[in-house]
């Protein structure tokens, strides 16, 4: 429509019904354009719920070991780190430590190895083991190939 005063193209707007937006204030002069405000940001709010449905969400699951868990219990942990994996979250595992355990930090070191070990194929270290305070922990998450169920 080319350069119009303000009230002119205001008289415009409201001849056909529609808002005066302002699109560009910082240009000059600053750009309006005639259309339904209301119909504009329903059609946003459209297209920002179509682009969440479509969106994988990851989460963190935790798994807790002590230095001391026996190997069945530990089988037992495995098995749900590898149903996590297989569904495309990612998975914490924490060995944590009690009094005179923390002197035998290597016993944590050697379960997160054999860890990572059985886990094998389905996942990759993300972030490594490292001690945080009496908790050693690590970040596994699912192979890149690998599908979510």
């Amino acid at each position: 429509m080319g350069i119009l005063e303000t009230e002119e193209a205001l008289r415009q707007a409201q001849e056909q019904g529609l808002d005066l937006v302002e699109v560009s204030p910082n240009s000059d002069p600053p750009v309006c354009r005639i259309m339904d405000y209301g119909q504009y940001k329903y059609q946003q709010s459209k297209r920002q719920h179509e682009a969440k449905k479509h969106q994988k969400i990851i989460h963190l699951k935790e798994i807790k070991l002590r230095p001391k868990t026996e190997e069945h219990d530990f089988l037992f942990k495995l098995k749900h780190a590898i149903e996590f994996v297989e569904a495309g979250d990612k998975v914490k595992v924490t060995v944590m430590f009690r009094g005179r355990e923390m002197s035998h930090q290597e016993l944590g070191h050697k379960l997160m190895e054999k860890f990572v070990a059985q886990i094998g194929e389905m996942a990759t270290v993300e972030s490594p083991a490292k001690m945080e305070g009496r908790t050693l922990s690590m970040v596994l998450a699912p192979k890149k190939g690998q599908k979510a169920n």
